[in-house]
């Protein structure tokens, strides 16, 4: 059974403003289980890029529905379209969204004291997955956007809090995922990088925000990836 993964931890991700969601009104609707749902038509955009909206989730707690954002069978961008107006769902979708990101399936943690969200939204994910899937099986040139991806080291950086270092996969001159190959053993860190990474995304360059409480890691981490972006052939 996968861990929970405590929703206190990551609550700094709620003030970023890549991850301000809007919450919905809560639904009349009340479900005692939540059963997979289907996505609905998904419309592609530029190469390899769709972006697929699922149905609407109706759980005890409130409706749940994403759009998801594929570049090829990279998950690039999730977005809650609707989710329960209530406080551990508003520190949990972030989390959510990055662990996505990272894991780059719908395998993900469920956030504690989120257990309702956390399930609606992985179902809601999975069933994002399986129609890009189909879209992709149907469009041979699909992979070419894969087969120019390119995955550059940022330099690495020593800092008082420890080493900070970004890998950044590049399709094309889409940044559509970063690693990070050292960080600070630091709980503010470990609470930062998420946020940092879901930022990188969205702005698609090292022009960010800097996490409130890790001014250190979030300067030396713009650095680093800022390098990878100037270094990118």
């Amino acid at each position: 059974m996968k861990r929970a993964i405590p929703v206190v931890v990551l609550s700094i991700a709620g003030l970023v403003p890549v991850w301000l969601y809007q919450p919905s009104a809560e639904s009349s609707t009340v479900q005692a289980t939540t059963p997979a749902p289907s996505t609905s038509s998904s419309s592609s955009g530029s190469s390899g890029t769709n972006v697929v909206t699922t149905t609407t989730v109706d759980t005890e707690k409130g409706p749940v529905q994403l759009q998801v954002t594929f570049s090829g069978t990279k998950i690039t961008a999730v977005k809650m379209l609707q989710q329960p107006n209530h406080p551990q769902t508003t520190a949990a979708v972030p989390v959510l969204v990055a662990e996505t990101l990272e894991a780059q399936s719908a395998d993900i943690d469920t956030v504690s004291g989120a257990t309702i969200t956390s399930d609606a939204y992985k179902d809601s994910l999975q069933a994002a997955i399986d129609d890009n899937a189909k879209a992709a099986s149907a469009s041979p040139s699909a992979s070419a956007s894969e087969a120019s991806s390119q995955t550059v080291d940022g330099s690495p950086l020593s800092t008082e809090k420890g080493p900070v270092q970004v890998q950044v996969t590049f399709s094309g001159t889409k940044i559509t995922a970063v690693k990070m190959l050292q960080q600070p053993n630091h709980p503010q860190t470990t609470a930062a990088v998420p946020v940092l990474v879901a930022e990188t995304l969205e702005a698609q360059s090292a022009d960010i925000d800097t996490v409130s409480g890790a001014t250190i890691t979030s300067d030396a981490y713009k650095e680093s990836l800022q390098a990878a972006i100037d270094a990118r052939g």
